[in-house]
């Protein structure tokens, strides 16, 4: 059974960091596509950041030089590093992973920013 745990959401003051987690298991190969998505609420979820196993990357306007995602195919894991967090980056935060398309998802982590 493939699952995706999520860990290093939290609390934090603007300006602040937090680095996210998600490890794959359950799996014999590795995911093509990796990705965080987010939901604040009365909001859509929508993806903040993508990346392929050859290393492309996708990122949301809004978060642009401020969250990096990497990952590392040896351990299905893949991180997102955010960095001057802003109040409008509160959201449930979920990991992603599919052949091309989020098919398998996370159970989701918790991102509060305080102003």
């Amino acid at each position: 059974q493939v699952q995706l745990v999520e860990s290093g959401g939290g609390l934090v003051q603007a300006g602040g960091s937090l680095r996210l987690s998600c490890a794959a298991s359950g799996i014999f190969f590795t995911f093509e596509f990796m990705a965080w998505y987010r939901q604040a609420p009365g909001k859509q979820r929508e993806l903040v950041a993508s990346i392929a196993t050859g290393g492309q990357l996708n990122y949301v306007d809004s978060v642009k030089g401020r969250f990096t995602i990497s990952r590392d195919n040896a351990k299905n894991t893949v991180y997102l590093q955010m960095n001057s967090l802003k109040p409008e980056d509160t959201a449930v935060y979920y990991c992603a992973a599919g052949a091309s398309r989020p098919v398998y998802w996370g159970q989701g982590t918790q991102v509060r920013v305080s102003s």
